[in-house]
């Protein structure tokens, strides 16, 4: 991931592409609203301490943070043995946090690769005693259980090869040729990653950096070539892409319409995993930032960092296991919906389809009575009550009354349903 980025949270980070064009193959992203993404490598074995010493940043950041040279960081694939992986684990977690995708990074800035490639020895096969390739493993397990599956890949960063940038220790960037880099490493691991695994719902590319048009358009039109359906991030750089992507962990502060767009956040501070970082959000924050992003047309792409023996952290599958749990009541108002009409209040959301808007209160007021403005609505009840079962709607001095209880039903976000007749 990218450490920073333009801080306007409404301005959307590299790639945006307007939605304007409804592309049929985003139907199924544009409906999924929620995905999982999984940041995983070599980084997770320091954890972020290296030669005893905290490095700052985040978990994925650190050989770069420190400056490790290649020939004492790849030494570490040597005690990459993650026993406790289980692609079926991931996926299983994934569907009870209500998750439609998975994405995971295939290459990230360290050069390291989860699958096997077919140039370079540098992976999880051939590097490491575990000797296995995660990413069929994983593949396989989402054909099984229908889940979709989309493959992070760093297509400009690469501080493991001497022709990627942003390693400045080891090599001389003036003698550098990332031209040299994209046509003989990047196009031939993206080729593997489009053609041995199976169906991929999109490529997470990042960090354009200095990619000229021409390259981000050879590896648009590669993917296109190779998976026409395959959808690719908008971080391919030079506006190129499906679709936009906020800054990491941003969402804009207000309705971002005619875009396809979507925040990548952390559960905690880092991407991968850091022994340190015990910053973890609530999982009632973590669903009102769901429903915020849902509310302006954007998706939710959600974090998870394994440990170095592959194993998910506690905190991050009690806290999906909760978002799941809410999903489960409520999913409803989340899927396949589109923003609702009220905007800009700071104590609701309002999602909507067809025939429904729905009204997710964060504030429940203390009498039970919800008084709105600027919504056309004529009945209205509690997603978790049937229709049948209907709240006392009135006009009272301009405005519509919905009286609810007189405490939220929800503790997190009430969802009210509200319809016009």
């Amino acid at each position: 991931m990218t450490e920073t980025m333009q801080a306007d949270n409404i301005v959307l980070a590299r790639g945006q592409r307007a939605g304007a064009n409804e592309d049929p193959r985003l139907d199924w992203w544009r409906a999924a609203k929620f995905g999982l993404f999984i940041h995983w490598g070599l980084y997770a074995i320091p954890a972020g301490i290296w030669q005893g010493e905290e490095i700052p940043g985040i978990g994925e950041w650190i050989m770069l943070r420190a400056r490790i040279p290649v020939a004492e960081y790849e030494q570490l694939a040597g005690q990459f043995n993650p026993v406790d992986f289980s692609a079926k684990e991931i996926v299983d977690l994934a569907k009870a946090a209500g998750q439609k995708y998975i994405v995971i990074t295939s290459k990230h800035h360290d050069g390291f690769c989860l699958f096997k490639p077919s140039v370079g020895e540098y992976n999880m096969v051939d590097a490491t005693p575990f000797g296995r390739d995660v990413i069929k493993e994983l593949a396989d397990e989402c054909a099984r259980q229908e889940m979709k599956l989309g493959f992070y890949y760093s297509q400009v960063q690469d501080w493991h090869h001497p022709d990627g940038d942003g390693n400045d220790w080891d090599y001389d960037p003036t003698a550098q040729n990332f031209q040299n880099y994209l046509d003989n490493y990047v196009v031939p691991h993206v080729t593997d990653l489009l053609t041995n695994y199976g169906p991929v719902c999109l490529i997470w590319f990042d960090t354009p950096k200095g990619i000229s048009e021409a390259q981000s358009r050879q590896l648009l039109d590669l993917c296109n070539r190779l998976q026409p359906e395959c959808l690719v991030c908008g971080r391919l750089g030079n506006t190129l892409g499906d679709y936009a992507t906020a800054r990491d962990n941003a969402i804009p502060g207000n309705l971002v319409a005619q875009l396809d767009w979507e925040t990548p956040a952390t559960i905690n501070d880092t991407w991968g995993f850091k022994f340190n970082d015990h910053n973890w959000k609530s999982s009632e924050e973590l669903i009102c930032k769901l429903t915020d992003i849902v509310s302006k047309g954007g998706n939710y792409l959600l974090n998870i960092g394994p440990t170095e023996t592959g194993a998910i952290p506690d905190p991050s599958i009690e806290r999906l296991r909760a978002m799941g749990a809410w999903l489960e009541v409520n999913g409803q108002a989340i899927y396949g919906t589109k923003p609702g009409p009220l905007q800009g209040e700071s104590w609701c959301r309002t999602t909507q389809d067809e025939n429904h808007v729905y009204l997710h209160v964060f504030d429940w007021p203390k009498d039970g009575k919800i008084r709105l403005e600027g919504i056309e609505f004529a009945n209205a009840y509690l997603l978790t009550e049937p229709a049948s079962d209907p709240l006392i709607v009135s006009i009272q001095e301009g405005k519509t009354i919905v009286e609810g209880p007189p405490s939220a039903p929800d503790p997190v976000a009430t969802v009210i349903v509200l319809t016009k007749s």
